[in-house]
């Protein structure tokens, strides 16, 4: 299964869940504008054919270590919050989308 077909499946499993949406395909792209959302915070998104999630600095550092994701960043540098997963199924991916998701609403102060 690719990265995309991937993120469908979390958006399928997630976009219920109160103030979640889905990626907006409609518009310009940029960062974050193909992503599953939560009150407008980027959780979950594919990009250059890997899953990438916004986790705890200290979640990333773990998947890091345990090479189940890689870094992912711009400009040569990794976000600390922020990993790739190259490989992966629904079945691993949703338990880490739904950590995503939690990390993303206390960010925004959110928590539900």
């Amino acid at each position: 299964m690719d990265a995309a077909d991937r993120l469908a499946a979390l958006v399928d499993a997630l976009t219920g869940e109160p103030g979640v949406t889905p990626p907006d395909t409609s518009g310009p792209r940029r960062f974050g504008s193909r992503a599953l959302k939560v009150d407008g915070a980027a959780f979950a998104m594919v990009v250059r054919g890997a899953l990438v999630l916004s986790l705890p600095a200290d979640r990333v550092a773990a998947l890091l270590a345990d090479g189940r994701g890689g870094p992912f960043g711009g400009r040569g540098r990794p976000y600390r919050e922020w990993v790739a997963l190259a490989d992966g199924r629904p079945d691993t991916d949703l338990p880490l989308a739904r950590e995503a998701l939690a990390f993303a609403r206390t960010r925004r102060g959110a928590v539900r």
